[in-house]
């Protein structure tokens, strides 16, 4: 049992990258948990969440595209099969062992669900052009991940090893066209409509893969500066980050008031707004190393536990769990029953991440490295 609740990790592990990955986990499942609490209950919450997949995305370009700009540099040769096949190591086990399961629940235990639903899931295609299905929401960001993965590295590499354009200027154009493209393909959703309401600005803006992908693309232009560029990465990393707080900030608190109904920027420009915000907390945090104790423990043990939380806070734990105990069998008062739900909610997500962390996710990872 001991065994079980420790972690083997990296000693090289970047403090600062675990802090915004747990940041971004957090508000997520604080966002998710409001549901099980009161309307008055959950005004408070809804006060510490800020946007967390922004985060996700930021931080996933980087990474990937450090990743990509290493291989690029590596002797002049860049495996991309090697490169998918280690990426969806990374990702697609865990994906499809929650959708799997989801999906035998919703089979078994759900009359009216129609299992063909499903089948765009495993593909990737749910939300490629088209609004998301109920089942299983929690998947339109994976579905972005991986549409990023497979064309962004395809496009750098075929400009690097056909059109013989060197690998910085490559990753430079794709960045660039890329984020011009999805922005304006943004635009032109946006003038289709002569009205958005937040039902569906959420379904048609935010969840959509052509509407989101340059989240990702804003990243791997940080991590384009972080390699390239060091000297101006290293300049003023403080101010930066200070800048992406206050971008956050404006974000949930003035640009609401500011323009109240949901418009251009709501619509198009948001999500940049978020990105940017994003990009300008790395610089700092890419370098935050403290001293271990028991804070930065905790910080790493929510990182490293977050995809798993992501794929089971919604649709397992709220939806097939906490949604299916009959809780006025037993408890009469609303608010308590809210908040012990949503303590429920916090125990079985950790819980139930680090089981498929400790026996699914790490065993894949270390077997994923032997090959």
């Amino acid at each position: 049992m001991k065994s079980a609740l420790k972690l083997h990790l990296d000693p090289h592990r970047v403090l600062g990258l675990d802090i915004l990955r747990a940041a971004a986990i957090l508000f997520v499942i604080i966002d998710h948990g409001g549901l099980l609490l009161t309307p008055e209950l959950r005004k408070w919450t809804d006060w510490m969440v800020f946007d967390g997949v922004s985060i996700f995305f930021a931080l996933s370009g980087f990474l990937i595209g450090g990743i990509l700009i290493k291989l690029l540099q590596k002797e002049g040769k860049f495996d991309l099969l090697d490169f998918w096949k280690r990426r969806w190591y990374r990702t697609l086990p865990n994906y499809f062992l929650v959708l799997t399961l989801v999906l035998l629940i919703e089979v078994l235990f759900s009359d009216r669900f129609d299992a063909s639903v499903a089948a765009p899931y495993f593909v990737f295609f749910q939300n490629f052009n088209t609004i998301h299905p109920i089942f299983f929401p929690e998947a339109w960001t994976l579905s972005v991940e991986e549409w990023f993965y497979l064309f962004v590295p395809l496009l750098i590499f075929l400009q690097w090893n056909y059109l013989k354009i060197s690998s910085r200027a490559a990753i430079l154009i794709t960045a660039i066209t890329l984020i011009t493209v999805v922005t304006s393909y943004r635009y032109v959703q946006f003038l289709n409509y002569t009205a958005i309401s937040e039902e569906l600005w959420d379904n048609v803006f935010r969840k959509q893969v052509l509407g989101r992908l340059d989240g990702i693309m804003f990243g791997v232009l940080a991590a384009y500066v972080y390699h390239y560029k060091p000297a101006a990465w290293n300049r003023f990393p403080k101010a930066l980050l200070i800048i992406g707080c206050l971008l956050f900030l404006s974000s949930k608190f003035l640009l609401p008031v500011l323009m109240p109904k949901i418009g251009i920027f709501q619509a198009v420009f948001s999500f940049t707004h978020n990105s940017i915000a994003a990009i300008c907390l790395l610089p700092f945090l890419s370098k935050y190393k403290p001293r271990p104790g028991f804070i930065p423990s905790v910080i790493t043990f929510v990182s490293v536990h977050s995809y798993a939380m992501y794929l089971i806070n919604l649709s397992l734990v709220q939806s097939w769990i906490l949604r299916k105990i009959p809780w006025s069998l037993f408890i009469e008062s609303r608010a308590w029953k809210g908040g012990i739900r949503y303590l429920l909610y916090w125990g079985l997500v950790i819980g139930i991440a680090h089981l498929i962390y400790t026996y699914f996710e790490s065993p894949m990872t270390k077997l994923r490295d032997r090959k």
